[in-house]
């Protein structure tokens, strides 16, 4: 089979640097790992990251052997990781992490499995029609994925490119099953995988792909049409595009004429060889013969007719009868490429946007403005360096009964948080933290598994002497931090 996967990267016309980076390799005769990395964090700190991602996952999928998803989960916790040693090493580095997307195409068995962060993409192509498989790990991607804002919209959002997950983001990849989007589905013979980075989706819309990788032309020239038509549109974002296809025949039945057909076309050639006959009787009896004939054919064809329409109502009649007792039958493709995401009530969105869109230090939360228990049904993030927020009121933070993850993440970039007069109800845990200061006053964990979850990374396979203090809980110091976070000295 000739090499049906190809991939390319561009730096673009806005940017010095290239942050993306890619994987397009056989991993095994019958296994090919593609993969597209983009990198966050400044000017080395996102290139840093995509390669310490790269190299990971290289490595942990190379020759692979045994289930591929749980490889692929496995594969980006530990990218994630090694991106956060690199960061307590070199704290130029601190705020770099990397979105992902990967594919193992197992073209022999017409599978391919997939495992997502950020907002990179996947998309399949099936007979001409481009299919998004994976979500946008982001506030907007959310928006336009549950329809709340249309393609266009989505694409020209300020807040377009903020992301709520990635690797070495959080240390909540290590704990939240949901936090990496996984994934299989059928890879027919004609199929077509992309993936992608925003440089490509923010600038170039679905049917403007769709046009150029539909062409009868190499993978090669359709990966270059892409990025040319990204640089085209603005150039404003690093653009990478991944493609691969699954290049077998498909096997489609040859046409056979139905025998009826073939008899009388036989009868026919033998009649063409039959000598004509001189003989007046023989002509004369051939013509009162003819109407015989003719009525023979018309009751023949009446006959087809009603043996038809019969055959069509016993179909008709067994269909809607197997439909009734059976059990309807998930499409794998639009299982995953539909998924709904949660839908987050009013008041989680609205706490969420007040979260990401905050100029200052200070977020006050008052019962006038919420009115009643928000509920949670995705993690809250919160990214700040340092940020006290302040219920007035009751201020209550309830868990969807469907949702199992921690009510609040706190990145490891904050150094400082506070949390005043804040309720949480129900939660396996209600604030998983990594490396940062957290004040409570006033707060309350009703029904709460964990109240808060403070988590370390440790070097791997060495020896490790350290003390880990818990979370000190000290009232007699928020005041000085909550002058510290207003400017006061």
């Amino acid at each position: 089979m000739a090499k049906n996967y190809f991939g390319l990267t561009d730096t673009g016309k806005v940017r010095d640097n290239n942050e993306d980076t890619f994987i397009a390799e056989a991993v095994s005769n019958s296994l090919v790992l593609v993969a597209v990395i983009d990198g966050v964090g400044g000017y080395n700190g996102g290139e840093v990251a995509a390669a310490i991602a790269k190299d990971v996952i290289t490595q942990q999928l190379n020759n692979l052997e045994g289930e591929y998803i749980p490889a692929m989960i496995e594969a980006l916790k530990l990218a994630s990781r090694n991106i956060f040693d690199k960061k307590q090493i070199d704290k130029d580095l601190e705020g770099m992490a990397c979105v992902v997307t990967i594919a193992l195409v197992d073209v022999e068995n017409n599978t391919f499995y997939y495992a997502h962060v950020g907002d990179t993409r996947l998309y399949l192509l099936r007979d001409e029609s481009l299919v998004k498989i994976t979500k946008d790990h982001s506030f907007v991607g959310f928006l336009e994925d549950s329809g709340r804002l249309t393609e266009t919209a989505a694409m020209n959002h300020p807040k377009r490119n903020e992301i709520n997950k990635a690797l070495g983001f959080t240390t909540l990849i290590d704990t939240d099953e949901s936090f990496i989007e996984t994934g299989q589905s059928p890879f027919l013979p004609g199929d077509m995988l992309l993936l992608c980075s925003d440089g490509l989706t923010d600038l170039v819309d679905k049917s403007g792909i769709t046009a150029i990788i539909t062409q009868n032309i190499s993978l090669q020239e359709k990966a270059t049409q892409l990025i040319a038509a990204a640089n085209e549109n603005g150039g404003k974002d690093n653009v990478t595009a991944v493609l691969i296809q699954n290049n077998k025949t498909s096997q489609k039945p040859a046409a056979v004429k139905p025998a009826a057909i073939l008899k009388k076309n036989t009868n026919a050639a033998d009649a063409e060889m039959i000598p004509n006959r001189q003989n007046t009787e023989a002509e004369t009896a051939q013509s009162n013969l003819k109407p015989m004939a003719e009525n023979r054919s018309n009751g023949l064809t009446l006959l087809l007719a009603v043996l038809c329409l019969a055959f069509a109502a016993s179909s008709v009649w067994l269909y809607l009868q197997w439909q009734k007792d059976s059990q309807p039958v998930a499409q794998p493709v639009k299982a995953v490429a539909e998924q709904d995401p949660p839908i987050r009530s009013p008041d989680e969105i609205k706490l969420q946007n007040l979260l990401n869109n905050l100029k200052k230090d200070t977020l006050n939360l008052s019962d006038t403005a919420f009115k009643q228990a928000i509920i949670i049904s995705d993690t809250l993030h919160i990214q700040k360096n340092t940020l006290y927020i302040r219920g007035k009121g009751n201020i209550v933070l309830k868990r969807d009964s469907a949702y199992h993850g921690p009510a609040m993440d706190i990145a490891a970039e904050c150094k400082v948080i506070v949390l005043d007069n804040i309720k949480f109800e129900g939660f396996d845990t209600g604030i998983s933290l990594f490396n940062t200061s957290l004040y409570l006053r006033g707060t309350q964990f009703t029904n709460c598994r964990l109240a808060v979850q403070k988590q370390y990374f440790l070097a791997d396979k060495k020896f490790i002497t350290a003390d880990f203090p818990g979370t000190q809980i000290q009232a007699d110091t928020i005041a000085k931090i909550i002058k510290k976070l207003n400017g006061a000295r």
